[in-house]
């Protein structure tokens, strides 16, 4: 399957709700989906690595960084992290960075741009909270599909075997 979110709009119209957001594709997954994980953070990824160092088995970081490209809030090493611990993605409402080996890795890395600059470490930042990013309330618990036609949410799991 090279589209996804196309057939769930035409298919789910009713149940799914879009981004409109324009973000690019940074990791090796085209693809991925999963229930949503919140973290809201300015400039400051310290709260990233103790989420992606949890299980992140059938589940989806959305990282609101207020849309600042000022600072990298996800970088090869917090990815790798993710990857190990077996994160299906990771949306960043702002930047990243080591673009090129984040393009290597069996996750899926949404973000609005890159930037080489690492972030302060002040452990601040709110998880599962409720986000508002372009105008479009993303909840906790949601469930995210990606893929390079953009994001949309659901409330529920979407049955994929009716594509």
């Amino acid at each position: 399957m090279q589209d996804l979110t196309p057939d769930l709009c035409d298919n789910f119209e009713g149940e799914v709700r879009w981004l409109p957001l324009t973000m690019q594709d940074f990791g090796g997954r085209d693809i991925f989906y999963g229930e949503v994980v919140t973290l809201r953070c300015f400039e400051d990824n310290s709260l990233v690595r103790d989420i992606v160092s949890r299980s992140g088995v059938g589940k989806v970081l959305f990282i609101d960084g207020h849309g600042s490209c000022n600072r990298a809030l996800l970088g090869d090493q917090l990815a790798l992290l993710a990857q190990k611990h077996g994160w299906e993605g990771i949306v960043v409402n702002g930047a990243v960075r080591d673009a090129g080996a984040l393009r290597t890795m069996a996750l899926g890395v949404k973000a609005l741009g890159t930037c080489p600059i690492k972030t302060v470490k002040r452990q601040t930042g709110e998880e599962n909270v409720t986000l508002t990013v372009a105008h479009t309330l993303v909840y906790p618990g949601d469930m995210l599909y990606a893929d390079r036609n953009g994001i949309v949410f659901s409330k529920e799991p979407l049955d994929l075997s009716k594509l």
